[in-house]
């Protein structure tokens, strides 16, 4: 008999659908007043659509956040009749963000912002050491950039194999057993080492699953290098 699916619940852990939308802004590199709604909103669906197939609980207010972005969109549609003196539709959603960027300035200054495992205890003492002889500086990394190095991973495994969550062989706490044995071993290690080069997807979706529950469990910290872009994970 199979194993229900494994599920990942989003909590205070991890990051909600307001540090999504404002992820898909800095990635673009667009501008807050002038936001590309269509864009930003297949972008948005797509990354819900993705933490679906992983499993991964979407609160309601991720499907508020895409209901309410639809309807932006829909209204940027509709014909503006001469003379007519109509607020931009998309302040309905610039004044939230602009609101919720403030509250987290004032909170810990954005790049200091509590995201994946930033305010845990510190078991190893090395991590300061390793983060002071690094040159290029390294900043706090949220779930959406981890998701984002996830998919550069899939691209480069070959499609033949159907993706599926449901136990095979591993199981995510096996795996999260396996990692520990590396951290314990390494203390550090970057994300593209995690896997080999003829990594399979169910063993890809399953070491994504174990970090993700690792950092709940305040196992691991992650960090990326902003030069470089380099995700690397910190043993706790």
């Amino acid at each position: 008999m199979l194993e229900e699916p494994y599920k990942v619940f989003l909590d205070d852990v991890f990051e909600g659908p307001m540090d999504l939308l404002i992820h898909l802004i800095k990635r673009n590199e667009v501008d807050i007043y002038d936001i590309p709604i269509a864009m930003i909103t297949e972008q948005y669906l797509g990354y819900m659509e993705l933490m679906k197939s992983l499993n991964i609980d979407l609160a309601g207010d991720f499907i508020l956040m895409a209901a309410t972005l639809a309807q932006i969109k829909s209204r940027m549609l509709l014909p503006v009749h001469e003379g007519e003196d109509e607020e931009d539709p998309r302040m309905e959603i610039v004044r939230p963000i602009l609101e919720y960027l403030e509250i987290k300035s004032a909170a810990d200054q954005l790049s200091k912002r509590n995201l994946l495992g930033d305010s845990t205890f510190i078991r190893h003492s090395d991590i300061k050491d390793f983060l002071s002889d690094q040159d290029d500086e390294i900043i706090s990394v949220g779930l959406f950039e981890l998701i984002d190095a996830f998919q550069k991973i899939l691209k480069n495994v070959s499609d033949d194999e159907r993706i599926n969550i449901i136990k095979d062989e591993m199981s995510v706490k096996d795996k999260i057993s396996k990692l520990v044995d590396i951290f314990e071993e390494k203390g550090s290690i970057t994300f593209e080492e995690l896997f080999s080069a003829d990594v399979l997807k169910s063993d890809v979706i399953l070491t994504f699953l174990a970090i993700l529950e690792m950092v709940k469990l305040c196992l691991v910290r992650i960090a990326q290098y902003s030069q470089s872009g380099v995700i690397r994970l910190f043993y706790l």
